[in-house]
């Protein structure tokens, strides 16, 4: 009885064909399909969200360590204290978008506040635009309306800023934010555990992902080796792999990165693993524990965020 393999899923005109061209027809075209999106993605020209790695994020290194840490204490201050989760953004610009539509896409990608409650606020800082932002959640737009946001920028903060004193500017508008809380009662007390915006929620296993992600790696190199051959599987295996972080992290070189280290690994794994073989080479990703963060302080989102376009823009 013959061997039945992954050629024989293929239409008839096409298994007939060499392995050679077979693998020239069909590469490119999966890696095109593979890439296709992320491509269009790119093409729009927004600037990209970047990963929520703590409560002050400074992508124009304005901020020194010492202000930094001193705005992030408030921040994990103000969840201890009310529950609510605030987020300081610093980006060069937001161009081609205004101020408030990259501020919208940033909060509801970000998801920032108590799952349940879905209080958080952003305050973005885009210097080279000179123009900042505080996005509001639906859960607070009570406690900090519109006119309030807009007090706060404009009679708070930009005084600091038109001077260059960003981190005053950051500090006193956070305090003025406190202020607005403290003065509600609607919103419920926060849980008794430590500020990270999750207490209910485990921690990633970055192990186990890495496991799953080195698992999917061998199996799906190995399916597409058979289909396409060694180098065309790599290829595709790095394609999607590629592909598939862009759309979770919108960061390109990431993406990039990822795809060429998961087709070297892809390629170097031909002939120590195939389709339906048990794989008992060596385990590869080492014994130690692996470097992922929930962010700067163990912060992460409490994932209940809810944003509308509530908020304020100003400029200095």
């Amino acid at each position: 009885m013959p061997r039945l393999t992954l050629r024989h899923l293929l239409p008839l005109p096409l298994q007939a064909l060499p392995a050679t061209l077979l693998g020239l027809l069909l590469g490119p075209l999966l890696c095109l399909t593979l890439a296709w999106p992320a491509a269009g993605a790119a093409q729009t020209g927004l600037q990209a969200i970047p990963a929520l790695s703590g409560r002050v994020i400074d992508q124009t290194g304005t901020l020194d360590a010492a202000a930094q840490q001193q705005i992030s204490t408030q921040l994990a201050g103000i969840e201890t204290r009310f529950g609510t989760q605030v987020v300081v953004l610093m980006v060069p610009t937001t161009q081609p978008e205004d101020i408030a539509a990259y501020a919208y896409r940033v909060a509801s990608a970000w998801k920032i506040g108590r799952r349940d409650v879905g209080d958080g606020l952003l305050l973005l800082i885009a210097k080279q635009d000179r123009a900042l932002r505080i996005e509001v959640a639906r859960a607070l737009e009570g406690t900090v309306p519109d006119i309030a946001a807009a007090r706060i920028i404009d009679n708070v903060m930009v005084p600091h800023m038109r001077q260059g004193d960003f981190a005053t500017a950051i500090s006193a508008g956070i305090d003025a934010v406190a202020a607005r809380l403290a003065g509600d009662d609607s919103l419920p007390a926060p849980a008794a555990a430590s500020p990270s915006g999750g207490s209910s929620h485990s921690p990633i296993n970055w192990e186990s992902l890495l496991v799953l992600a080195y698992l999917g790696i061998v199996v799906g190199s190995a399916v597409l080796r058979q289909l396409l051959g060694r180098k065309l599987g790599a290829l595709a295996s790095g394609a999607a792999v590629g592909a598939v972080l862009y759309f979770a992290t919108t960061m390109l070189l990431v993406a990039i990165g990822g795809g060429i280290v998961t087709a070297l690994l892809a390629f170097s794994a031909s002939g120590k693993v195939g389709l339906g073989s048990t794989g008992s080479g060596r385990g590869g990703w080492g014994g130690g524990r692996s470097g992922g963060s929930s962010g700067s302080g163990g912060f992460r989102s409490g994932g209940g965020g809810s944003f509308g376009g509530g908020g304020a823009s100003g400029r200095w």
